[in-house]
């Protein structure tokens, strides 16, 4: 047995990219949107062909994260759903953190809270939770320092990612 540490590793075969992460969320959106999703409506959505989305989404279904029903309904799987969840709780307290905290203009902070949240895990992710509510509404909170947004509506992480429907706090 060696002594010698493991590299840390960034990417792993069951990640997300940040592509899988715009099909996810938008059949998430046009689910709760119109009660359904189908292939013409997410490429319509993602202003994308069929057949970009309809290859996009066999590898989601081979990782288990989308179904599709005999009329080809698509539906996020347990799995997929909690992924979603997870994302938008990442996007919101990334997009919080960089606007209200470190005063990020609005616009960048919603791009690049797009193009991280995917990347956060999920022991980060509760950290960076605890870290903001107790920062900017917590009972400690710090002198200067506030968010928009209230944390203190939530008791733990697990509560503030089940409310995670989606970013309209976002701008389209």
């Amino acid at each position: 047995m060696s002594d010698k540490k493991q590299p840390v590793q960034h990417t792993h075969d069951n990640d997300l990219t940040h592509s899988m992460v715009h099909y996810l969320l938008a059949i998430h959106k046009l689910k709760e949107s119109n009660g359904y999703a189908r292939v013409t409506d997410i490429a319509r959505e993602m202003g994308l062909t069929k057949g970009s989305v309809s290859t996009a989404l066999t590898n989601l279904k081979k990782r288990e994260l989308v179904t599709e029903d005999e009329s080809k309904f698509l539906s996020l799987s347990h799995s997929g759903h909690e992924a979603v969840h997870a994302i938008l709780s990442s996007r919101t307290l990334l997009y919080y953190f960089l606007k209200d905290i470190i005063g990020v203009d609005e616009e960048i902070a919603h791009k690049d809270s797009c193009l991280m949240e995917h990347l956060m895990s999920a022991e980060s992710r509760e950290h960076f939770f605890n870290f903001m509510k107790s920062l900017c509404n917590g009972d400690h909170k710090a002198k200067n320092f506030e968010s928009s947004f209230d944390f203190t509506q939530f008791d733990n992480t697990e509560d503030f990612e089940e409310t995670q429907k989606g970013d309209t706090y976002l701008k389209s």
